[in-house]
Formats: structure tokens, sequence, C-alpha cells
């Protein structure tokens, strides 16, 4: 099981790679104004265990969230299924900036942030996955 903190690009880039191929439903993502936060819980894909393919249900917890904007996610469609890409951080006036969470099908959550916060945590224990995950190469890529 794993727990991380990110407080810096370097530290959110090991947290988005395990992450990455995450699946969620749009009804596991919560913003909370008040207490400048959003959370979401997901299925992660555990990278981190070479000896067979498992899955986790994993926190994701961002602080210090002022704003959050979506793009291709219908928040009516709480059933509708999103897998994970990538998570980002751009800085735009330090130390504030936007996370980007970037979902397959071009789905993109965008976070404006005082400042990158961020932690992921699994909740329990694993099960076996139905399969790994692949990233086809593109044509341009092969030549």
């Amino acid at each position: 099981m794993l727990r991380l903190c990110a407080l810096d690009i370097e530290d959110l880039a090991v947290i988005s790679a395990q992450m990455q191929d995450a699946i969620l439903l749009v009804g596991d993502m919560t913003y909370h104004p008040k207490r400048k936060q959003f959370a979401l819980v997901a299925n992660r894909f555990a990278w981190d265990e070479a000896a067979e393919a498992q899955r986790r249900r994993t926190e994701l917890h961002f602080g210090q969230v002022l704003a959050v904007k979506t793009l291709n996610i219908s928040q009516d469609e709480k059933d509708e299924v999103l897998s994970l890409l990538s998570i980002s951080f751009a800085e735009t006036d330090a130390p504030s900036g936007e996370v980007l969470l970037s979902f397959s099908g071009g789905g993109t959550i965008r976070l404006l942030v005082e400042c990158l916060e961020c932690q992921m945590t699994d909740l329990g224990p694993a099960w076996a996955a139905k399969g790994v995950p692949s990233h086809p190469l593109d044509q341009e890529d092969t030549l």
C-alpha cells in the first residue's frame, strides 16, 4: 500500500505515474469550496506491484483549491466512467498555479490552487486486475 505526498512538480510526477490508468466514476469526485479541498476515489492500477496485475482503491486529495473547472466531463452523469491519464502542475504566480487532471477521451479537470498540495493514499487491499493497461504508440511514434 502506498501513501504519497506532493508539494512540488517532481513529487507530483511520481503520483501521476502511480495514478496513471486509474478508473473512477464522475460521482466519485467532490469539491468543498469552503475547505478548499478537491478529492476523488479511484481504482488505480498498482504499477508498483510487479508480481501480478492488481488494482487498489485509492484516494487522491488536493488542498488549497480555489476553483475547479471541467471540460468534456458532465457533472450530471454520476455513473460515467473516467480513465485518468496524467496529472500535471503549471505555476502561474508562484506558488499558485493550475493542476490539470487529463482523462482519456479528452476530459479534463483544472484545479486553480494557492499552492501545490496533493496526497495519494491507498485505502485497502488489492484485487486481481483483469489485465494490464496498454498505450499503443501512435503511428507517428513508430517511424
